[in-house]
């Protein structure tokens, strides 16, 4: 089983437009607002060590019940919306 969890925040430019391509691609994601999820976002933050937004989780459960889970954050793990939309995409198809 695969998901994505988007973290966003009211205001921020970068957010609205990847939320608009995962709209308008139809891409499953579990977008959460920074400040509805205070606490998980700060974990997020301690293990990725970026406050950078939109950022987003990538998680994978394995057959014997282990995660994969992949932290991405703005210009080290992409370098743009478009760049961020399609790497969600692609391991959500894969």
């Amino acid at each position: 089983m695969k998901f994505a969890i988007l973290y966003t925040m009211d205001g921020c430019p970068h957010c609205e437009n990847l939320k608009d391509i995962i709209y308008e691609q139809e891409i499953d994601v579990d977008i959460r607002n920074i400040k509805d999820h205070e606490k998980e976002y700060k974990q997020f933050v301690e293990a990725s060590g970026s406050e950078y937004l939109p950022a987003f989780t990538l998680v994978e459960t394995k057959d014997d019940g282990n995660h994969d889970i992949n932290l991405n954050v703005p210009d080290t793990n992409f370098q743009n919306v478009n760049e961020a939309a399609e790497k969600i995409k692609s391991f959500l198809s894969e």
